[in-house]
């Protein structure tokens, strides 16, 4: 287990000064294997729980062979398996383990309660029995619902989602502000927008790509196309994860603090359908439009308009690369690149 350095130098920069034990849940996933080569250059131990549900072996095995670095399969929604005992002597975990499909969430809502509300609550556990320092918990965008107030602050109220996967996360939220306040376990909370870029395997890009892909002449969109969301491409997502985990270490939160984690633009959804169809040089195609909802949601429960208010993470020294439009095309070359690679 590292030493505690802030107790005798309380103004040192942990993250370069000593190697952090760190848990990372949902390591193999798309968010969590990008962060884990991240934490991983950094220097630090990194222990992945992941049951591979979602994530695959293929964007961790890179890793296999670091003495730094270990792989534990395992499900979080069993509490007594293995994958507790890797929490003792760990200095921070990383909680990104969750069901990514909001859709899913519609039509199986036991699902988003299992995986992300009761693993999520184990995760806790663990590090209460633990003693672990420092969590950085993966929240969304989703919980605001249809925000009035665009773009959205993290303070805007009432926090009402309109998706099981928006109420899930936001439970989970609370769960882990009141295990900060109980157990004095310093949390980050960050509420991520729409995050893309390589190894993605859901969301509109990856659906769109197949879709064109089994019929180049036509293209299905779920909903108007005026549907209006915010994008960040996964290495400023990870840049700012990283950069607030600093934030978190060295001591500038006392219990917990909520992060909005997005982009300072949006683009709507016949935008990012034309810059597939331009990247794949396709010509003429069809969009047909499948609304779901009178207002043209592309599914019940979908937010149509989402823009995250990131001035607070950007008061600190922090600001997005890439912008919603440079995020979308990228990542478009980015999976199209791995198909054909397959």
């Amino acid at each position: 287990m590292a030493l505690d350095l802030k107790l005798i130098f309380p103004y040192v920069n942990l993250t370069w000064v000593i190697n952090l034990r760190i848990v990372v849940t949902g390591g193999a996933g798309f968010i969590g294997s990008h962060l884990v080569d991240e934490l991983i250059k950094e220097g630090h131990e990194i222990i992945v729980v992941d049951n591979l549900s979602s994530g695959s072996l293929n964007n961790i095995k890179h890793h296999m062979d670091n003495p730094d670095f270990k792989l534990v399969k395992d499900d979080l929604k069993n509490f007594g398996s293995n994958w507790v005992k890797e929490f003792k002597d760990c200095d921070a975990v990383f909680h990104l383990a969750a069901n990514p499909e909001v859709r899913v969430s519609v039509t199986e809502p036991r699902i988003h309660f299992n995986e992300n509300i009761l693993a999520t609550f184990n995760v806790l556990e663990a590090c209460r029995l633990n003693n672990v320092r420092y969590l950085v918990f993966a929240s969304s965008s989703t919980i605001y619902g249809d925000a009035e107030k665009l773009p959205t602050p993290e303070d805007y109220a009432p926090l009402e989602p309109i998706s099981v996967y928006g109420a899930a996360k936001l439970s989970c939220e609370y769960l882990a502000i009141t295990y900060s306040r109980l157990y004095g376990i310093r949390t980050l909370i960050l509420r991520y927008a729409n995050i893309i870029g390589p190894r993605l395997n859901h969301g509109v890009i990856y659906d769109f790509i197949n879709k064109l892909r089994r019929n180049p002449h036509q293209l299905e969109i779920l909903g108007d196309g005026t549907q209006r969301k915010s994008y960040l491409y996964i290495s400023d997502a990870i840049s700012a994860t990283y950069f607030l985990f600093d934030y978190l270490v060295k001591g500038a939160v006392s219990d917990y603090e909520v992060f909005n984690v997005g982009n300072d633009d949006w683009i709507t959804v016949n935008e990012i359908a034309k810059i597939v169809v331009n990247e794949m040089g396709l010509k003429n195609v069809e969009f047909v439009y499948k609304p779901a909802t009178p207002d043209g949601r592309g599914w019940k429960g979908d937010v149509k308009f989402m823009l995250l208010d990131i001035s607070k993470l950007k008061s600190l020294g922090w600001s997005p690369k890439l912008t919603s439009y440079e995020a979308v095309r990228r990542t478009t070359k980015d999976l199209l690149k791995e198909i054909l690679n397959k």
